[in-house]
């Protein structure tokens, strides 16, 4: 999957940086660099899934960013956190 643009909703916005202390430029790092992508579920809506991307970014954190692909190579982010143990070892044997 290539993204090519990042739409953001103020309320995920606000959800990334007080509940998990992720800007929204560290989720489009990790977005950008991302050679882990994942398919988490299929979407309601035609085309529209959603998405797990994880990455190490500068500074050494592992981030996993939950978007869901939009047409014409758009995502939109709707969580991002730390990975936890299991998305590490994912991320480890799969970059």
């Amino acid at each position: 999957m290539r993204i090519t643009d990042v739409v953001w909703k103020d309320c995920y916005v606000d959800k990334l940086l007080t509940k998990h202390k992720v800007t929204t430029n560290q989720a489009e790092e990790v977005l950008r660099c991302s050679r882990v992508v994942r398919r988490v579920s299929k979407g309601h809506v035609y085309g529209e899934n959603l998405y797990a991307a994880m990455a190490q970014i500068g500074g050494g954190r592992y981030l996993v960013v939950f978007f869901i692909g939009k047409k014409h190579g758009m995502a939109l982010p709707i969580s991002a956190r730390d990975m936890d143990d299991s998305e590490r070892k994912y991320y480890d044997t799969h970059k």
